[in-house]
């Protein structure tokens, strides 16, 4: 609910001179860039938290094969934001209803935890420790200041565990730098471009969790989508793809399993043209991923070897032109990335979305 919808003397417009109104555009690209982050934040956790719930039930059901009563515990996810601002609470908000993350899994470290009181109260740990956050957190997301990240990364860089996440929405320094100060490769960096000629659609006052059920906005974050302008580099759906793999690598799965789990997991939502026994739909094949001669090789029990993200999302690799050209993927990725939200995707809207790529 807008509360200054009729108080006009209060908007963020009023007063503004004629003739710098034609920079209020600025304002909705703001609201685009934040809603797009936190849905692109929100689908990466709520992906690696089935991921994990599909090795686990692989890995029960391989000891009940063999007779072994031995259970491997569940390995739910543990989410850490470092930096408290507007950001950084946006994306505790919305990771915290729409993954959802329990409380107690969520963690914001910050040099002013006492002005979080309304997250404590839902049962958020939040204090100033970044080190401490890293050491525990599966994912870790960087939301803050371009000028504080180097004494941050300072302070973190020797308490990563190798299959960390490290997810930075600093969107002014760039990965090659964020590797150097990290002395990390598993990093994830989304980069947007804008788009111009499109209709503002965000809704400068609207709540962002509000806002990602809403399927107008939910379908212009998807993938391979430009409506409303701002569109996300293809390449950090590499990464995701590859940090999907590296997760399977860290839980020791063979490379059989990890592409019988990515499958499952990313192809489950199916389109409209899929046939009825899926025999039209795409399969993911170990070449997809690594070269010929190395796949060709690899023996059966063998796990997927570790992967840098940073060096996937600078340069190509072998599912670098699955992920522009084949189109039956492509309709797969956009409606499993909204089937993540609890959206079905009609056959209209898939072909929208399909139609208007500029990939």
């Amino acid at each position: 609910m807008d509360m200054l919808r009729d108080l006009k003397t209060l908007q963020f417009e009023y007063g503004i001179e004629e003739e710098d109104r034609c920079w209020l555009y600025l304002q909705g690209r703001y609201q685009g860039r934040l809603t797009e982050a936190c849905a692109h934040a929100t689908f990466l956790c709520k992906l690696l938290r089935d991921l994990r719930k599909l090795i686990y039930e692989m890995q029960v059901s391989s000891y009940r094969s063999v007779g072994s009563r031995y259970t491997t515990p569940k390995d739910e996810l543990k989410v850490g934001i470092i930096g408290g601002g507007h950001l950084g609470k946006q994306l505790a908000q919305v990771l915290l209803h729409l993954v959802p993350i329990p409380p107690e899994k969520l963690w914001i470290s910050t040099r002013r935890p006492e002005a979080l009181e309304e997250f404590q109260k839902l049962g958020i740990r939040c204090f100033y420790n970044n080190a401490s956050l890293v050491a525990w957190a599966d994912v870790i997301f960087l939301c803050c200041l371009p000028s504080q990240l180097p004494n941050i990364c300072s302070e973190i860089n020797t308490s990563f565990r190798k299959d960390s996440i490290v997810y930075s929405l600093v969107s002014a320094i760039p990965i090659p730098r964020l590797k150097r100060l990290l002395n990390h490769t598993n990093i994830l960096r989304p980069h947007y471009q804008c788009v111009e000629g499109f209709a503002n659609i965000w809704q400068s006052n609207r709540e962002i969790t509000a806002a990602l059920q809403d399927p107008v906005i939910l379908l212009a974050t998807c993938p391979y989508n430009p409506a409303g302008g701002i569109i996300i580099n293809i390449k950090w759906l590499e990464g995701v793809f590859y940090a999907a793999l590296n997760t399977c690598t860290a839980k020791d799965m063979p490379h059989a399993q990890t592409l019988q789990i990515m499958n499952k997991l990313f192809l489950s939502a199916h389109t409209d043209n899929c046939e009825e026994n899926g025999a039209s739909c795409p399969k993911l094949q170990l070449q997809d991923f690594i070269s010929q001669d190395y796949a060709k090789d690899m023996p059966q029990r063998r796990p997927l070897p570790w992967f840098d993200l940073t060096a996937v999302q600078l340069r190509d690799t072998p599912f670098s032109a699955k992920l522009l050209t084949w189109t039956s993927l492509q309709d797969h990725i956009i409606q499993f990335y909204c089937s993540e939200f609890g959206f079905s995707l009609t056959k209209e809207q898939q072909s929208e979305v399909s139609t208007s790529s500029i990939f």
